[in-house]
This record gives C-alpha cells, sequence and structure tokens, in this order.
C-alpha cells in the first residue's frame, strides 16, 4: 500500500475522532485532547499529500468526515435515519470514488504519454 494512503487513513481516523470529541468535551482537559488531535490531524494531512494528488486527499478527507459525521449523528447521537441521506451520502461516495479513478487514469495516461 501506498505511504499516503496510510497518511489518509490516520487523517480521515482523527478526523472522526475530533469530531466526535466536539460532542463530548466538556472540561478544559478534554477540550485540549481535542485541540491536540486536531493539530495532530492537519499535520499528517500535508503528508498525504506529498504522494497522492491533493484533489484526492482532500475528497477523500472531507467525504469520510462527512460520512462519519452523518453515521455518527445517526448511531450514536440518536439523529434520524432519512432516504435522503442515504441518497446524499451515497452521490459523496460515487463522488469520492470516481475522482480517485479519475485522478489513476491521469497516472496512467502521464506514464504512456513521457514513455
Amino acid at each position: 500500500m501506498n505511504k499516503g494512503w496510510i497518511y489518509v487513513m490516520l487523517t480521515c481516523l482523527f478526523e472522526l475522532i475530533w469530531v466526535y470529541g466536539f460532542n463530548e468535551a466538556q472540561n478544559w482537559w478534554q477540550w485540549g485532547i481535542v485541540i491536540l488531535i486536531i493539530f495532530l490531524d492537519f499535520h499528517i494531512l500535508p503528508k498525504a499529500c506529498k504522494n497522492l494528488p491533493t484533489g484526492t486527499v482532500y475528497a477523500v478527507f472531507s467525504g469520510v468526515g462527512t460520512i462519519g459525521t452523518v453515521l455518527m449523528d445517526i448511531f450514536l447521537f440518536g439523529e434520524s435515519f432519512t432516504t435522503r441521506k442515504i441518497i446524499f451520502v451515497a452521490i459523496i461516495v460515487v463522488g469520492v470514488i470516481g475522482l480517485n479513478l479519475a485522478d489513476n487514469n491521469d497516472e496512467k495516461e502521464a506514464v504512456k504519454g513521457a514513455a
């Protein structure tokens, strides 16, 4: 696996942790942990962009964050689960996958053109 994808997975995990922390932190030391995780998250994110296209990294980062937040709202915080939410989450997933596939095709074409 490409090292960049490991950074993407870590930054997505940290994003979900700090989003959860926004809902749960109640005192100064809990907020301190949330802020520390945010700084760590935004330290790892640029490392992913060194090995992967920035558009793909950001699409995955924001897509996983959005989908993860919606799922946390539904399963952890009791928000409603509606058909519209499913449809829009599916659109995000299709968009993220499409960008990833498009970037992979662009890289292959660039390699062919250089040969």
